[in-house]
């Protein structure tokens, strides 16, 4: 089994990101939502990056739409340079 990378919304850039998932490891983001606080559960399958919040499971055929949901949503720093 993988390790799990715990990380807080902003804390990598969006390559970071998508590196550790493509290694295999599932990334555990903590955000703010409507003031309080979630886990967001990003993960690859191989096949399907997969990115689960509390409300809904997006899934994404490729990296490109990974990363676009990556910056959307404000999981990477939005600084970084990628």
């Amino acid at each position: 089994m993988t390790e799990v990378l715990r990380i807080e919304a902003g804390e990598l850039s969006a390559d970071e990101i998508i590196d550790a998932l493509n290694d295999g490891r599932r990334i555990l983001v903590d955000v703010e939502v409507a003031g309080g606080r979630h886990e967001v559960v990003l993960r690859y399958d191989g096949e399907t990056y997969h990115c689960d919040t509390p409300t809904n499971l997006h899934r994404h055929a490729d990296e490109a739409d990974m990363r676009g949901c990556i910056d959307r949503m404000g999981y990477a720093d939005a600084g970084a340079e990628d």
